[in-house]
């Protein structure tokens, strides 16, 4: 492990010990400000159908914002060095994404595609299906959650390079505001050799279909 990747472990392992010394909020104050929420909107939280509803919200809001409490670097630590030379661009497509802005809190829907060029290492392909997960269990916007996926893949894995698109539609433009139901957002991020050569780069965006 570079003395680069220790500190940044160590930075996010005492930035969660922190937040775990902070006073946390319960489950019931949490249940307690939903139900004021379904009183603001003209709703009585009484009434049969809503009366488990906060508890219903709270333990979904645990799954769609789980993110927080897990570090993306620890499904890293495992790779395989046994790659017998290959030193070409490994290409994972269509990983599902659903995340939620951060300006709306509304749900942010799409695909992440992924490519990396490994350095005498490589690693399951289902960890970058989980580091997509961990950053997209998080309040975002398109533009970091891209930026993250790519960073702290190409610090991990100390690839070549990394190449990170998302294909995804915001319900905060979709459902409310402007309502343009069928408009999607694409965003892309290259790191290492995807950055400094266009034929790589080319050849990546040919693969993923852009």
């Amino acid at each position: 492990m570079s003395y680069n990747n220790y500190l940044l472990m160590k930075l996010v392992k005492d930035t969660v010990k922190n937040q775990a010394n902070e006073k946390k909020v319960s489950d019931k104050e949490a249940e307690e400000a939903f139900e004021t929420i379904l009183r603001w909107i003209g709703e009585d939280p009484e009434r049969e159908g809503l009366k488990e509803t906060p508890k219903r919200v709270i333990k979904a809001f645990k799954e769609y914002f789980g993110g927080y409490n897990k570090d993306p670097n620890q499904i890293l630590l495992k790779t395989f060095g046994d790659v017998e030379g290959y030193d070409d661009m490994v290409v994972e497509k269509n990983i599902s994404l659903e995340s939620h802005c951060e300006h709306h809190m509304a749900p942010i829907i799409g695909v992440v595609h992924i490519a990396y060029i490994p350095n005498k290492k490589v690693v399951g392909l289902s960890k970058l299906a989980r580091t997509v997960e961990i950053f997209s269990k998080r309040l975002q916007t398109q533009e970091r959650l891209n930026m993250q996926i790519a960073q702290t893949l190409m610090r991990g894995l100390d690839a070549k390079g990394v190449a990170v698109t998302i294909d995804a539609a915001h319900q905060c433009m979709t459902m409310r505001g402007i309502k343009k139901e069928r408009a999607t957002t694409v965003t892309n991020y290259f790191l290492g050799s995807f950055k400094d050569d266009l034929s790589i780069q080319n050849r990546y965006l040919k693969y993923i279909g852009k």
